[in-house]
């Protein structure tokens, strides 16, 4: 029976720095090699924006895994668990929930109707250069704030490697960070970026059944004795076992709560980098197969880390994690370093490198996939779908003026197109650095929150209403992406994560409004009821024809790409 905590951890000795930043290194020259490796297989833009379309769905299953299990789910959810408890576990089950709604509502419909991007499934049967434009842009803002979560992670783990909490390690490393996942996405492109998730999901399993096994072992198998000894260290006794530590107190905090449930349960399935995963594959039922692998790696991962959160507390301490970062995303690596042997050991020097080469490993992947998908949508939607485009009459008996604008249209090449992504890529990596180094106290899986809040109030209700709703039109499309993406953004703006409390992004003023940290309580049925109303005052009814085609398309994959 174990009593008392291990002795509180710190960052490795500076005389094993050397064995840490090595094993980086080892991850930063392997993806690199795979990336030029791939790079060099094909330029067209199939090959950059779907990897060929050639990959199993067991490889796609863990590349879906890959991207979704980010520095969110390693170091985030971990760290939550380890600071609160009961409620840092709901975040857990809201992430696994969501791919059921991925599963069931979107995986084959997207593969079949869409070619790259979701703006491609819109445009099927919206044939509107605004509709794209709204489209593309949504992707990008969100997965810009799902960037920042991932590069905040970065600077976490790797400032506490290096022994510090000095700002300017964790700035140099949002840099860095924010370089590499350039290269990648501008040299490998989805090729790359996917073989590189695969590599990482791997790791990541990997690393997390040896802590678990190590934490499992530590305590002789006895999960209701690890229980105990969290609760008695995490400084809340037996509330730390319970609802309501961070959320529950207050009303106000249990609408925040409910809020965060809803975005994180139905914003997976309008993450632009998970739905273009499902074009990586050959048919729909590969997608759906794809789904369900990652469903079980999904799964099993939220279980470890479950558990990894209630031994952080239980062997390092709530305060100890939150003296190492505030925000708790270091619980992990903390863990790994007692689970080896403690502080000085040479066995606790290796695996604390190890887990930490390995969360390294995690971001690089996931931004590489986020920075892919937002300088496509950039690219495919927004330059060469909608500001490219030029109207020219097509004289032609009953063409809607839709039509004109469209079948029209002379848009670039698509060699333009990956070379316009190329610049992107670049452009949008030095945004999410900028952003990233005023968010650095913020936790990672909050600020991933955030992201699915975004995803669920703009692209899921365009996605739904296009692919179940006959009368939905272009009006209503529009509306929908900026009825919830405008809400999203101004009640975020407006909240505590913003200004009014000291882990706020502006400490130091304070001009909130909003009381809820997530909006999507208020900007997810903004989104779907913005898209009914502009559907219902639309001067042009909805295309028939273009829905049926839509829908034979999407449930049988005739004419699929």
């Amino acid at each position: 029976m174990l009593t008392t905590a291990t002795p509180p951890p710190v960052a490795p000795a500076g005389q094993h720095h050397g064995l840490a930043i090595a094993l980086f290194a080892v991850i930063v020259l392997v993806t690199l090699g795979i990336t030029l490796w791939v790079g060099r297989q094909g330029s067209a833009a199939e090959d950059f924006y779907a990897g060929g379309r050639d990959f199993t769905p067991l490889q796609n299953g863990f590349a879906l895994s890959g991207d979704y299990l980010s520095a969110a789910s390693f170091l985030g959810v971990a760290g939550l668990i380890a600071l609160y408890g009961y409620d840092g576990v709901l975040y857990s089950i809201g992430f696994l929930v969501a791919w059921l709604v991925v599963l069931m509502l979107v995986a084959e419909l997207v593969r079949n109707a869409g070619r790259y991007t979701l703006a491609d499934v819109l445009a099927l049967r919206l044939r509107r250069r605004k509709v794209r434009a709204a489209a593309g842009g949504a992707s990008v803002v969100v997965t810009l704030l799902y960037l920042v979560a991932q590069m905040v992670g970065a600077g976490s783990l790797v400032a506490l490697l290096l022994g510090t909490n000095s700002a300017q390690a964790r700035t140099w490393t949002i840099i860095a960070v924010g370089a590499l996942m350039i290269v990648y996405v501008t040299i490998g492109g989805m090729r790359a970026t996917t073989w590189i998730q695969i590599v990482k999901a791997v790791l990541l399993i990997a690393g997390s059944v040896l802590l678990t096994v190590l934490l499992l072992v530590r305590f002789h198998g006895d999960l209701f004795e690890l229980m105990r000894q969290a609760a008695r260290h995490s400084g809340a006794g037996q509330r730390y076992l319970e609802p309501g530590l961070k959320y529950g107190a207050t009303f106000t905090s249990r609408l925040d709560f409910f809020s965060l449930g809803l975005a994180l349960v139905l914003g997976t399935a309008g993450l632009p980098h998970i739905l273009s995963r499902f074009y990586t594959v050959p048919t729909a039922r590969a997608a759906r197969r794809s789904t369900m692998w990652a469903i079980g790696l999904v799964g099993g991962f939220y279980l470890m880390a479950i558990a990894l959160g209630l031994g952080a507390t239980a062997l390092v301490g709530s305060a100890e994690v939150r003296h190492a970062n505030s925000a708790g995303n270091t619980a992990v690596p903390l863990l790994a370093l007692v689970l080896g042997g403690g502080n000085g050991s040479t066995g606790g020097v290796v695996l604390f490198a190890l887990i930490s080469a390995i969360a390294f490993a995690t971001i690089l992947a996931v931004v590489a996939g986020l920075t892919l998908a937002s300088s496509a949508a950039f690219a495919h939607d927004i330059w060469a779908g909608a500001w490219r485009g030029r109207r020219r009459r097509v004289a032609a008996a009953g063409t809607h003026r839709g039509d004109a604008e469209e079948e029209g249209a002379e848009n670039p090449s698509e060699q333009q197109e990956v070379v316009v992504a190329r610049f992107a890529a670049a452009g949008i990596g030095a945004a999410a650095i900028v952003i990233s180094l005023y968010a650095q106290q913020l936790n990672v899986a909050f600020l991933v929150g955030l992201a699915f809040a975004v995803a669920a109030s703009s692209n899921l209700p365009v996605l739904l209403y296009s692919l179940f709703w006959s009368r939905f039109t272009a009006r209503g499309a529009v509306w929908s992406v900026y009825g919830g993406l405008v809400p999203a953004i101004v009640l975020v703006f407006f909240s505590p994560v913003v200004s009014g409390t000291k882990v706020a992004l502006f400490p130091g003023v304070d001009f909130h409004w909003f009381p809820l940290e997530n909006p999507g309580i208020v900007s997810i049925p903004l989104g779907f009821l913005a898209g009914w109303i502009g559907t219902l005052t639309s001067p042009e009814p909805a295309d028939a024809d273009r829905f049926a085609e839509l829908e034979v398309r999407a449930l049988t994959g005739a004419g699929a790409a």
